[in-house]
């Protein structure tokens, strides 16, 4: 019934599934991939479709359930952008203006979550090395960089805006006065 429909179906949503699918995923090739991939799915499982008033979910179902098969069939391809040299540079400069900002924040936080972000953020420590260190629970391990993160994070955001490309990468920042400053004196962020 619906593999006939299926030609009317692809005038009628592929403009719009292209759209839904190209937020999910990062370039174009991927994007019409996965959009051929999405109709052949429908014209092959028409048979499965209960609700022919829910048709539109049914589609936008299987174009989730693509995206999805997509990421698991490529979690262990990295492809390096031609620009990586100088994101890595962009990178390392920003790293150095935030440095003594975060040393400070780092050693605002209260002792135990301090040591913790310490030890494997900078010394390189596992959690699962950090709980035997410490001679806590690998899940009070956990909790206490996550915490640590959390606070850490949640003072950065006080005293900085953020600037993030689509990705979630910090691109710069702006402090929003001069809260960066402690007890133990003042940061220049």
């Amino acid at each position: 019934m619906l593999a006939a429909h299926t030609e009317t179906l692809w005038r009628d949503m592929n403009t719009t599934l292209k759209r839904f699918i190209a937020k999910r995923v990062m370039d174009e090739n991927t994007t019409e991939d996965i959009l051929q991939d999405v109709f052949l799915r429908i014209h092959t499982r028409a048979d499965t479709l209960k609700d022919a008033t829910k048709l539109e979910s049914w589609i936008f179902q299987i174009a989730r359930n693509a995206i999805i098969d997509y990421y698991r069939s490529h979690t262990h391809e990295h492809e390096l952008p031609d620009d990586t040299a100088v994101d890595d540079a962009e990178d390392d400069e920003l790293s150095k203006k935030l440095a003594p900002c975060l040393r400070g924040m780092i050693e605002d936080l209260p002792a135990k979550y301090r040591e913790a972000l310490l030890l494997t953020e900078y010394e390189g420590l596992s959690q699962v090395e950090l709980a035997q260190r410490l001679g806590i629970s690998f899940s009070g391990a956990k909790s206490r960089v996550q915490r640590a993160r959390e606070q850490l994070k949640a003072t950065l955001l006080q005293c900085c805006h953020f600037e993030l490309d689509r990705f979630g990468k910090i691109l710069d920042y702006y402090p929003r006065h001069t809260c960066c400053t402690s007890p133990a004196g003042s940061r220049a962020c």
